[in-house]
């Protein structure tokens, strides 16, 4: 009964580390793809953003809805900012 309870649990923390790697794994590809859709936003072309994408930017208050469209916001700015550096590195 033990070892059973024991396989369970070994489970559920594989699941859970799954789970918080493919999170971690979209958090960062969310990060490297804000420039371009800020891009985007610019040249109000934010049809060809994946919906998905932008709920993913807001719930990390990355984007913001504001008067009907979206915008950076200060944490979003922060973001690209880190990314750019990275990306002349």
């Amino acid at each position: 009964m033990a070892s059973s309870t024991s396989q369970q649990q070994q489970q559920q923390q594989t699941k859970a580390s799954r789970r918080a790697a493919d999170a971690a794994e979209r958090r960062e590809r969310l990060r490297r793809n804000l420039p371009a859709t800020v891009e985007l936003l610019q040249s109000r072309q934010a049809d060809r953003i994946d919906d998905a994408d932008i709920d993913a930017y807001v719930s990390l208050n990355w984007l913001e809805w504001h008067g009907g469209g979206l915008r950076l916001t200060i944490t979003g700015r922060n973001v690209c900012a880190q990314s750019i550096p990275a990306a002349l590195a």
